[in-house]
């Protein structure tokens, strides 16, 4: 169980990760109404609870998908809720290093904006960034656990650490297997 379980988060957090530094990224080095409004929709979606709205987006999934479907619409769920955190944060480190000497020299040199983002000021935080994708893999297994533990999520054919929960909620499981 621990194989699928690992996958989804490693997977999740790939997902976030590229939505949260695109977003973000955007949203920091550009300002102004698209600032406001990814801000604003951030807001909106920090100020939901993670479980019910997990729930919510799981319960879209259809019950006859094969397992594998089912595994990559987890998966993109776990994703779409999972991105807000990281783009707040890159967004705090844009806002503050596009105006720094070194970016202004570089668009005042006629180096392009994606250019800039990419080679300039990712990398200077890039540290960060490894931390936050460590610590939020876990955030991504507890959310296929839990789903797959309700039902929502993955299902008996598939072995993961929810479906072996739910499975040990059955009392002849545990007096059959102590």
């Amino acid at each position: 169980g621990t194989r699928i379980s690992l996958t989804i988060g490693l997977v999740g957090v790939f997902l976030s990760f590229i939505l949260g530094l695109v977003i973000g990224g955007v949203s920091g080095y550009y300002g102004g109404i698209i600032d406001e409004i990814i801000q604003r929709f951030i807001d909106i979606l920090m100020s939901i609870p993670s479980l019910p709205l997990w729930m919510a987006l799981a319960a879209a999934v259809p019950t006859d998908w094969t397992t594998i479907e089912t595994y990559f619409a987890i998966t993109i769920v776990l994703s779409i809720v999972g991105w807000a955190g990281l783009a707040r944060t890159v967004r705090g480190f844009m806002l503050s290093l596009r105006e720094q000497d070194f970016a202004v020299a570089a668009r005042v040199s006629g180096v392009g904006e994606f250019k800039i983002i990419v080679s300039h000021l990712l990398p200077l935080f890039f540290s960060y960034i490894i931390v936050s994708i460590t610590l939020s893999i876990p955030n991504m297994i507890i959310g296929e656990t839990a789903l797959s533990f309700l039902g929502l999520g993955l299902q008996a054919p598939a072995v993961s650490w929810g479906v072996l929960l739910k499975d040990s909620q059955q009392i002849i499981s545990v007096a059959l297997h102590p």
